[in-house]
Order: structure tokens, then sequence, then C-alpha cells
């Protein structure tokens, strides 16, 4: 069951919890893996559905000239902010180049929605980039506990990797990256670095929270999914599929 609050009281809490030690810790790390996977992306529009601290500057190594946030929040801090609601967005049919979904399905009441309204708005060979909680973690061990009090943000969704990848390759998308972080307990303290370290390498798909960038594809195929066993590190962090997307061809 999604957190019983309503979108603006959520928006705060996530906010309010991204500012205590574990929450800062994740949102550098998401701050970081969000720079790499936007660094090579073009295009005139780029929308990002919900916060990720006070300003969206790292962001600043992508080359997409216009950047909106879409929030709840008529306050957030961002120069350029849309007050709306995700499941329903105010933009016009194939006008985006780039959506980023922070925790957005994590906390929405119909996040396959949402998913529809974002392959609505971007263009052909648009991106979506969708940062997540896994349920299939340490962190989805710690929420089984607190989830029932209603703390945000363990009272989300936690969607699992591989239901987002079948419901992206439904709607036509292609996986190309992804980057997966926080393999230790969400705890204050913070250590256990050599286990992060270790995590990325050995066992992705036990990280607490996950990066994944897909195109919208306009061709008339059918992408395979792309399973955790297939992906690979590159350097220390970044992960992709070991060969590039395959696909099979569907009545051409």
């Amino acid at each position: 069951m999604p957190c019983k609050r309503d979108n603006n009281e959520v928006c705060q809490a996530l906010a309010d919890w991204y500012a205590s030690p574990p929450g800062a810790r994740v949102a550098l790390q998401e701050r970081e893996a969000l720079a790499a996977l936007v660094g090579d992306l073009f295009g005139y529009q780029l929308l990002q559905l919900g916060e990720l601290g006070a300003d969206m500057a790292y962001l600043a190594s992508c080359p997409i000239r216009r950047k909106t946030l879409v929030t709840h929040r008529a306050d957030a801090a961002e120069a350029s902010v849309l007050v709306a609601e995700a499941r329903q967005l105010p933009v016009a049919s194939d006008s985006v180049d780039t959506v980023i979904l922070i925790h957005t399905l994590d906390f929405s009441p119909d996040p396959h929605q949402v998913l529809r309204e974002v392959e609505r708005v971007l263009i052909a060979e648009g991106r979506v980039v969708v940062v997540g909680f896994n349920p299939f973690s340490l962190w989805g061990i710690w929420r089984l506990f607190f989830r029932w009090r209603g703390v945000v943000p363990w009272c989300g969704h936690f969607l699992s990797y591989p239901r987002l990848t079948d419901w992206l390759t439904l709607m036509g998308f292609g996986i190309e990256r992804m980057d997966v972080m926080e393999f230790r307990l969400p705890t204050r303290s913070g250590r256990m670095e050599s286990l992060e370290r270790l995590g990325r390498k050995v066992w992705p798909m036990l990280a607490g929270v996950y990066v994944v960038r897909a195109v919208k594809r306009v061709s008339r195929v059918t992408p395979v999914r792309q399973r955790w066993s297939s992906l690979r590190a590159l350097g220390s962090r970044a992960i992709e599929p070991t060969v590039r997307q395959r696909l099979r061809r569907t009545d051409l």
C-alpha cells in the first residue's frame, strides 16, 4: 500500500528524509549517478519528476537546454518549476527529450500510469531515467519492520528492477544503462564502504537503490528483457548490458 498521505506531505517527508544522515548519503550517490547517466544526452526539454535536494546543479553536465522540475510543492526552490501531478502531466505529447523520475514510482498510487504519461510526452528515442528503491535488498528487509508506521521512505512501493524492466519493455523501451548503490543497512553510521564496492561488482541485484536509463524505441521490434545476470560493472559504479540491446523482429 502507498503512504497514507497527500502528495505534498509525501514530497515534504522525502525532502526531510534526504536531510537525515542515511538520506543525505543516498542523495549524494544518486546525484553522482544521475550526473554520469545524463552527460551524453541532448535536446531541448528535460523534465524531472520529484526533488533531490534544493537545486538541480547535479544536472549541469547534461547538455539539454531547458530543465524543469515537476513537483507538488509550489514553494520549491528551483527556478523552473511546474506544479503538477505525475499521472496527468500538463505537457504536450512527443515534446520532451528526457524525463527523470526521482522515486516517483515508489510513492505514486498508480506507478504504471506515471510510466504511460512518461511514454506519451517523450519524443521518439527520448530517454527516461528512473531512480528507485529495490525491495530485494537489506533496505527491503528494513522496510518490512517500519512500513506499518507510515514513515517515508519505508511506506513506499519499492518497485523491483525486474518488474520495472517488464513494464518498460511492454511500453517499447529498451534498457540502456544502470547504476546501483547502498548494499549496507540504512543506518546513521554509513560504514562498510568495502561492502559497497564488493556489492556493485558481485551482487548488483541486492542493491538498496538503483538508477535505470531506458530509451523510447520507435521501430517495430520487441526488446529482450535484460536480466541482472547479464549486467556487468563499468569502473567502480556504472552497470550496463554485457552486449548491446538485443532485438527480435516481430510482424515485419
